[in-house]
């Protein structure tokens, strides 16, 4: 069976992040997110996103923003990750091998019948062995 087939259809609500652009290439997203952990400092208890926008060709690493996070500070911009309907598949894995798995993982997904390809790819950073992939649908 295929991820597609083991797919959740899960309701995602907006999600207020703070976050960095860079290119998607894993060179500038592996350096992306060094630079975001390095900004924020503690990794507990923060939510961490990764959002693919095709039609541009970028990625951006973000984090779930808090009332007491000064965006500007840190060096990153604030935004806002559309909620709506997602195919969900879970990965789980030790560090980096279930990084590799993201990729190929997305595009069988891109088969699923309701995509929607106006909304971005997310990549939801349960844990750090943990990874939803969220494709949209309609």
């Amino acid at each position: 069976m295929s991820e597609v087939e083991h797919a959740t259809v899960v309701d995602l609500g907006e999600v207020p992040v703070m976050f960095k652009r860079v290119g998607d290439d894993q060179a500038a997203i592996s350096q992306g997110w060094a630079e975001v952990e390095e900004a924020v400092g503690s990794l507990s208890g923060r939510k961490f996103y990764g959002v693919v926008d095709k039609a541009s060709g970028e990625y951006r690493v973000c984090v779930h923003m808090r009332e007491d996070d000064d965006p500007v500070d840190l060096g990153l911009e604030v935004g806002t990750i559309p909620g709506g309907r997602y195919a969900r598949v879970r990965l789980n894995g030790d560090p980096p091998a279930v990084y590799e798995l993201i990729a190929p993982t997305f595009r069988r997904l891109a088969a699923h019948p309701d995509r929607a390809p106006s909304r971005p790819e997310i990549e939801f950073y349960r844990r750090h062995d943990v990874i939803d992939l969220l494709l949209p649908i309609t």
